[in-house]
């Protein structure tokens, strides 16, 4: 049996078989009601009775993300392939539940160390005082560790916040403790990457269900880069800083630094050891060292990576070196942190940043689909969740908003036109990073990219931090704002700044000994965050917290931006939204000055603290 909003779980097919004929003989001779109810009710026992051994005396299965409509090829660029082997080794994040008021206070806390107005500000928290300020009960942990045990789990961590659990199991007992159907999905476009997924909708136990929030990532696919972004020939009339012919025309670590006021030394300047920064790398996008080597050499930086977390391998991809070549391009005297994931696991990521004592202090992460697309309501709190506890640790999370403007993977539609923002770009609780073009084919003032993402969120209201500036926005003339049926006035907008990452002017990245552009926003997301990481850098110096979640303080200092005032991120369609003076929609506040970020900065009180702070 099931309950909740899923309704009945399916029984095995064995158990049921025999019970069809007399249901159809019932149906067929029209029987009268009380024996259809009585075969019914023979049904529903075999349902009953075909709880595997482990969950008898658990209560009925319940159905978890019950929202997310089942995988549609129609909409999905990932294909449903075969059944997963039973004896292969799957690993679930499964998420806990976090009482209500903990995540209020966990927000709170949030906020008063991250805004610069706050006297509280930079004194950010400890791992082990997000751990006392979650409280998960120790007897939620058990009784959710004790199930998947039971159903034949290889190991279940517990993470050091007590708020998930890592479960390795083969895939037979994973289906067996969900009461459902794992499969191979292949990518319609990237033909090698493979994740597995459900292919049925899941469930556990009413008594384990109630401490449980999800098992991630069972049910979201994320949304990979078009091959249409790479191999991109530039049109930049400016001198190639680099000595490979091959970046001709395409933004070089130079182009970077002189639009975005950076200094252009070939000597990186002299680090400060607490610093630190990451970016995330998932299924088969490794690095070679002889890449960034290569790279290195030839634009005059020095480009390595310092440490990894997760697997290495000596193999080049796209968007790993991508966003490696350029984090480093901007930042080459801060340490690289590569944190490797093969799932594509949002939440894996999230634990495993959360799992270290003193994790990098800025993240980029170019991962993403839209909110309506296979993402639930409890994926998204529980992905909160996990930037907020980054927040309140200091840590700096960017993540690129998108490169299909407004309409997002799956499309405006055509009788309902709507808008589909991005996740988790449109969440209030990280910094979303948008794409812009040069206007012309020089270095100079920037438009925004037609298939940068950017707009407003469907599922989260407008954050206070940023309330008067998405105002003014909205009754800004120049706006020309999209009709109001197809986006959310309500919500949460973004990005929140910008950079370059339009395929007028792609980025010379060098992968498997080629020099080639590439564009998008996962281009734009590594160059804001090292120049967040070289900002850190400054603060760190002079004794002062590192910057944190970024949100309050970009709002409070729009000066530290380049404005971005001309272009539409309507993907190529009739309607997007417009970059115009101060914040918008397609570029946020617009794309870095350093120089001008240096001495807001650094004019900004915090005196970096171990105090704790437990409420």
């Amino acid at each position: 049996r099931a309950s909740g909003s899923g309704g009945v779980a399916p029984a095995p097919d064995t158990l049921l078989a025999p019970l069809l004929p007399i249901v159809q003989s019932i149906m067929v001779c029209n029987i009268n009601f009380g024996l259809l109810m009585f075969a019914a009710a023979v049904i529903a026992a075999a349902s009953a009775d075909a709880l595997p051994s482990f969950a008898v005396g658990l209560g009925d299965w319940v159905q978890k993300e019950a929202e997310v409509q089942p995988h549609s090829p129609e909409t999905s660029s990932w294909t449903r392939l075969d059944r997963v082997v039973g004896d292969h080794r799957v690993t679930l994040t499964v998420a806990l539940r976090v009482d209500t008021d903990r995540i209020a206070e966990l927000e709170r806390v949030l906020y008063e160390v991250s805004d610069p107005d706050q006297e509280k500000y930079g004194q950010h928290l400890t791992q082990q005082d997000v751990t006392a300020l979650l409280a998960v009960p120790q007897e939620r942990v058990e009784q959710a560790r004790a199930y998947f045990v039971a159903a034949g789990a290889d190991e279940v961590a517990v993470a050091p916040n007590s708020d998930m659990l890592t479960v390795t199991m083969s895939a037979a007992a994973a289906e067996a403790a969900l009461n459902t159907r794992l499969h191979t999905f292949q990518h319609s476009e990237h033909a090698s990457a493979a994740i597995v997924r459900a292919g049925a909708p899941y469930y556990l136990p009413a008594k384990v269900a109630e401490h449980v929030t999800m098992v991630g990532e069972l049910l979201q696919f994320p949304r990979l880069p078009s091959k249409g972004l790479s191999n991109l020939k530039g049109s930049g009339q400016w001198p190639n800083s680099c000595e490979a012919q091959g970046c001709d025309g395409l933004v070089t670590p130079s182009v970077i630094a002189k639009r975005y006021k950076l200094p252009d030394e070939d000597v990186p300047a002299q680090a400060t050891a607490a610093n630190s920064m990451a970016v995330a790398e998932f299924q088969f996008q490794f690095f070679k060292d002889e890449d960034l080597k290569r790279f290195g050499d030839s634009c005059h930086r020095s480009v390595k990576v310092d440490h990894v977390i997760g697997e290495e391998r000596q193999s080049g991809g796209v968007e790993s070196e991508l966003d490696i070549e350029y984090i480093k391009a901007v930042a080459s005297e801060i340490p690289l942190t590569v944190i490797y994931n093969g799932q594509y696991s949002l939440l894996d990521w999230a634990n495993q940043i959360h799992s270290l004592e003193s994790p990098p202090l800025v993240h980029s992460v170019s991962y993403g689909n839209d909110e309506a697309q296979q993402t639930s309501t409890e994926y998204m709190l529980t992905c909160n969740t996990a930037f907020m506890k980054a927040g309140v640790r200091g840590l700096s999370i960017l993540f690129a908003s998108g490169d299909q403007g407004v309409c997002g993977r799956e499309g405006c539609g055509f009788i309902r036109r709507h808008f589909n923002p991005d996740f988790p770009a449109a969440s209030p609780y990280i910094t979303a990073v948008g794409g812009t073009n040069f206007e012309g084919t020089a270095i100079g003032p920037e438009t925004a990219w037609n298939n940068g993402g950017g707009g407003f969120s469907d599922t989260f209201a407008i954050p206070a931090y940023q309330a008067d500036a998405v105002a003014a926005y909205k009754k800004s003339p120049d706006a020309n704002l999209p009709p109001k049926q197809y986006w959310n006035s309500t919500g949460r907008g973004y990005p929140d700044v910008a950079a370059l990452g339009g395929v007028k002017t792609p980025y010379c990245v060098e992968v498997g000994g080629m020099f080639q552009g590439v564009a998008g926003t996962s281009a734009s997301s590594p160059v804001v965050a090292g120049v967040f990481a070289k900002l850190n850098g400054l603060r760190l110096s002079k004794g002062k917290p590192a910057l944190g979640f970024l949100n309050p303080f970009i709002y409070k200092n729009p000066s530290g931006f380049q404005d971005v005032t001309s272009g539409v991120n309507n993907a190529g369609t009739s309607y997007g939204f417009s970059a115009i003076k101060g914040w918008d929609a397609a570029t946020g506040f617009g794309t870095p000055d350093f120089k001008a970020l240096s001495a807001v900065v650094m004019s900004m009180n915090g005196v970096r603290s171990e105090a704790a702070i437990i409420v």
